[in-house]
């Protein structure tokens, strides 16, 4: 590693502590919407596995996901921004045309948390966020057939909505890869109508691991306590974890424990008391 590197990445932990804690302060927000809306969420993810793990974040993890069915995310999406105070952020690619991410986003917006794949001269909100990942059913077929066919939706996905330089190859790329999303999402929805919805996921274009749980494993929901907070939970935990992870109280070595930023600055301006 440079020394540039070993520097920024330095100063990237240093930094780690108060994203997380502006990341926490979001969740409850977004907790505070989702109860007076009645609008099921639960932890997903890292944010999960760190809360059965470690009671609260994974040391060394500088991001939160919550995940909600998809028509609950549509409904938060419809209220989010009214309810949030000024100072957050509902991104979507319908709020925020600039930002390539097909994912709901809430953005804090006094802070900057740049990762590997940011543009900064593209204008779209760069804060701290919490992910919302939209969850759909998944018929119970093979999990090798739903492995193919969800990454190679969510890699043709990714790929088109990547910064593009123009060339021959990018525009080979296009229809290539336009191609591949709709040969793959026609397979897809065929496969739907083949087998029982007995399972369930992120949709197809968000789940490139092609990981399905099953729907007993989320609903009911639970509670969990996450950074001393109750949160909700999938109603079996322990299931939900094993299929994502594996042997999930396994802990990484040290040279695995990787962070998605590359550069956090926890608080832009400093609020006049």
């Amino acid at each position: 590693m440079r020394k540039d590197q070993e520097n920024l990445r330095k100063y990237t932990l240093q930094n780690l502590r108060a994203c997380q804690l502006k990341q926490l302060s979001i969740l409850r927000e977004i907790d505070r919407i989702c109860t007076k809306h009645g609008i099921p969420y639960w932890l997903d993810g890292g944010t999960l596995l760190g809360a059965v793990r470690h009671g609260g974040f994974i040391p060394w993890d500088d991001d939160i996901d919550i995940a909600m069915w998809l028509p609950d995310a549509r409904r938060f999406e419809a209220v989010a921004q009214a309810e949030l105070p000024a100072n957050l952020f509902l991104q979507t690619p319908r709020t925020d045309p600039g930002s390539k991410e097909p994912i709901a986003k809430i953005r804090d917006l006094n802070s900057l948390y740049i990762e590997g794949g940011d543009h900064f001269q593209a204008d779209y909100a760069k804060g701290i966020y919490v992910d919302i990942f939209p969850f759909v059913d998944y018929p119970d077929v093979s999990r090798k057939l739903i492995r193919t066919l969800c990454k190679g939706i969510a890699r043709s996905n990714s790929i088109l909505h990547h910064l593009h330089a123009y060339s021959l190859r990018s525009f080979c790329e296009f229809f290539w890869f336009t191609g591949m999303y709709f040969t793959y999402t026609a397979a897809w929805k065929l496969v739907c109508l083949l087998g029982p919805k007995t399972r369930c996921s992120d949709v197809p274009y968000l789940n490139g691991r092609g990981i399905s749980f099953s729907k007993k494993a989320v609903m009911p929901l639970s509670k969990i306590k996450f950074e001393g907070v109750e949160f909700p939970c999938p109603g079996n935990a322990d299931a939900y974890l094993t299929d994502l992870y594996g042997d999930y109280m396994a802990v990484p070595p040290v040279e695995k424990r990787e962070f998605h930023s590359v550069f956090i600055v926890p608080e832009l301006v400093k609020e006049e008391r």
